[in-house]
């Protein structure tokens, strides 16, 4: 009885400690944060923003992989906005790209990773003007009206379809919803005939 006791407590501890061990193999992520232009594009670019969202596959608690889905939106500057003779304009990508992710300290509560992988990027730039634009208003008594709304009008715009690769580092932490917050830098540079350059800083939750 004793042996069989002892063998059912330890059946339940190995149990317990492969359980905790366990490792999600299917992985969720959303993320926005600031992007900052660097090299040649910091000449002409300002800071902006991103946002984004990923799904992708844990093998193991070292070693998983992401579909990475990303928007990043930065306004040209202004000195380059006097050289072309456009009040104003913004440099646009959305990008597509698979990424290996390893995780180097995975059982520690500040999880350090590596990432890094390519794929294919949409690059449009558009230089605008301000303009007024008619949209409906709404009045109790007298119902709908036409009425006026600063927008702003496109000159000029061009998008070109390029592959490109993205390497970074980030550090993640767990929570109470069986998920892990993370903050993440990822150099990006797009192969093209400018070398588009630019690092992502980004916030997010990842299931």
């Amino acid at each position: 009885m004793k042996a069989l006791s002892l063998t059912l407590c330890l059946g339940l501890a190995a149990i317990g400690v492969s359980s905790a061990q366990e490792t999600s193999h299917f992985a969720f992520t959303v993320s926005g944060g600031f992007t900052t232009p660097v090299g040649n594009t910091g000449r002409y670019v300002d800071d902006g923003w991103n946002v984004g969202g990923g799904v992708g596959y844990n093998f193991n608690s070292w070693v998983g992989a992401l579909v990475d889905l990303n928007y990043n939106s930065m306004g040209i500057n202004s000195t380059t906005l006097q050289g072309v003779g456009a009040p104003g304009g913004g440099l646009h990508v959305f990008s597509a790209t698979l990424d290996p992710i390893v995780h180097l300290t995975p059982k520690s509560h500040f999880d350090l990773y590596v990432t890094g992988g390519g794929g294919m990027y949409r690059r449009q730039q558009d230089f605008t003007q301000p303009t007024a634009v008619v949209v409906p208003g709404f009045n109790p008594f007298f119902g709908f009206y036409p009425t006026a709304a600063a927008g702003s009008q496109v000159l000029s715009s061009y998008s070109s379809i390029k592959p490109g690769i993205d390497a970074g580092v980030g550090i993640a932490f767990g929570s109470v919803w069986h998920g892990k917050f993370f903050a993440e830098a990822r150099y990006n540079r797009i192969i093209d005939a400018y070398h588009t350059d630019y690092v992502p800083v980004t916030f997010g939750f990842r299931w």
